[in-house]
């Protein structure tokens, strides 16, 4: 395995924004030579970004035989839009590299948790927007996500907001930003297919923040696979004891968010969907 750590930072970037590359070696053994890689956003409320959501995770997937990564992106007293181009500029490299580094460039899917779903899910968004091609000095082929995992997101900056991530995320600019970063309102052909997992319990981010999201994806007909589990509440990351602290987790019904988001990422590179 390649270990790469990347410097992805902007002008509006903390010093510590980086990209860490888990890149599986390529093996003439195994008749594998391009692989999905899936970049993990931890969450943290924009305020850090949670070790419980970021290495163990990309692990995971690993395990399953993709290339993984894990975005350290800026949070407070960054703002919007650092971390977004973060993520981008994180896509646009992986893409440019992807022959070298044996991974399928047309399946980069992009994995959020918490405020780092919002971060995710923004990307998703906005990727294709002038103003986040000419940031990024890219064309847009070059910043197309190709698939969007969130682990009970933030997405509405309305009632059911969780309203220090906004406030994190925009700062001083909270009253004037904050619907155009609601992202349920932002949902269009661009968004590429989608795998959504929450739980009723929830009492930090409502289980209305991906239902708003879910229902906006039906309507714009992207490919959408949702599990609402009664259980657990928020930041449960993988919900076993590997990621156990007060007050996230374990709980086991909502642990099998990851083998169906396995079977979700196999339909799709043998070809089912």
């Amino acid at each position: 395995m390649r270990y790469i750590t990347l410097d992805i930072k902007n002008n509006e970037s903390m010093d510590y924004a980086s990209l860490y590359l888990y890149l599986l070696d390529d093996s003439k053994s195994i008749n594998i030579h391009e692989r999905p890689i899936v970049i993990v956003c931890p969450g943290g409320g924009y305020s850090y970004t949670s070790d419980r959501e970021a290495e163990i995770v990309a692990m995971q997937f690993l395990a399953m035989g993709y290339h993984a990564a894990v975005l350290r992106y800026s949070v407070a007293p960054a703002v919007f839009p650092a971390a977004v181009l973060e993520l981008g500029e994180a896509v646009k490299r992986i893409r440019q590299n992807s022959e070298e580094w044996c991974i399928d460039a047309h399946k980069i899917v992009v994995a959020g948790f918490s405020a780092g779903g919002h971060m995710a899910a923004g990307y998703c968004m906005f990727w294709d927007k002038e103003w986040m091609m000419e940031r990024l000095g890219a064309q847009k082929e070059e910043l197309r996500p190709d698939g969007m995992i969130l682990g009970y997101p933030v997405i509405t900056s309305g009632e059911y907001a969780h309203r220090d991530s906004f406030h994190n995320l925009l700062g001083k600019d909270y009253e004037s930003k904050k619907q155009e970063v609601s992202l349920e309102y932002c949902v269009g052909q661009q968004v590429p297919r989608t795998f959504i997992w929450h739980t009723y319990e929830d009492a930090s981010v409502p289980v209305q923040n991906s239902l708003l999201l879910v229902n906006e994806l039906v309507k714009q007909h992207i490919p959408t696979e949702f599990h609402m589990f009664e259980k657990g509440g928020h930041g449960l990351s993988l919900a076993n004891r590997l990621t156990n602290s007060i007050g996230h987790g374990p709980e086991r019904a909502a642990e099998v968010w990851m083998p169906l988001v396995h079977q979700w990422m196999e339909n799709w590179v043998v070809g089912n969907v």
